[in-house]
C-alpha cells in the first residue's frame, strides 16, 4: 500500500491546499494530511478548529484522513510507519526554502523519508493562507480562495 502525508500549517486551508490533496490522493492509496500544531507561532484557527476544517473539505476523499502532529515531521512519519511526504509549490522561491526542509528531514530520519513535490495548479500559484486572512481581515471577498464554510469561520473571527 503506497501511502503518504501532506503536512502543513493550514491556518486556514485554501483551494490551492485542496488542489494539492486532492491530486496526491490519486497517486497514493492513503493520505494523511497533517496539521502542524506549532506552540511557538500564534494561529488564528486552533489545532482543533484546522482539524475539523480540512476534515470537512475532503469529507469525499475515502483515502485521506486527517491528523495532528506537534514535534518534528520525521518523528510523527516514523510513528506511523510513513515514508513520502507531500509539498506544493507555488513559485521558485517554494522549491528553495522546500528543498532545504526535504533534504533536512531526508538527513534526520537517515534516508527513510522522502520528499515529493507538486506543483501548485496555475489557478491557484498566488495563493496564501496569509493573503487569505489578511484579506480576510478587511472584509474582503475570500470566496475564490476557500471554501464557502472556511469563508464563515473567517468572517467569525474577524467581526468587529
Amino acid at each position: 500500500m503506497k501511502r503518504a502525508i501532506y503536512p502543513g500549517s493550514f491556518d486556514p486551508i485554501t483551494l490551492g491546499h485542496l488542489d494539492v490533496i486532492r491530486r496526491a490522493s490519486f497517486m497514493f492509496d492513503e493520505l494523511t494530511v497533517c496539521v502542524l500544531d506549532n506552540k511557538a507561532k500564534t494561529s488564528l484557527f486552533s489545532v482543533e478548529e484546522r482539524v475539523k476544517m480540512i476534515t470537512d473539505a475532503t469529507a469525499d476523499l475515502l483515502n485521506v484522513n486527517v491528523d495532528y502532529y506537534s514535534g518534528l515531521l520525521i518523528d510523527y512519519a516514523k510513528q506511523n510507519n510513513l515514508h513520502i511526504a507531500i509539498r506544493g509549490l507555488r513559485a521558485v522561491t517554494d522549491f528553495e526554502y522546500e528543498l532545504q526542509i526535504a533534504q533536512t528531514n531526508k538527513e534526520l530520519s537517515n534516508g527513510s523519508l522522502d520528499t515529493v513535490f507538486l506543483t501548485t495548479s496555475l489557478e491557484y500559484s498566488y495563493l496564501s493562507s496569509s493573503a487569505v486572512k489578511e484579506i480576510a481581515a478587511f472584509n474582503g471577498d475570500i470566496s475564490k480562495f476557500v471554501t464557502p464554510e472556511v469563508c464563515k469561520l473567517l468572517k467569525e473571527k474577524y467581526k468587529r
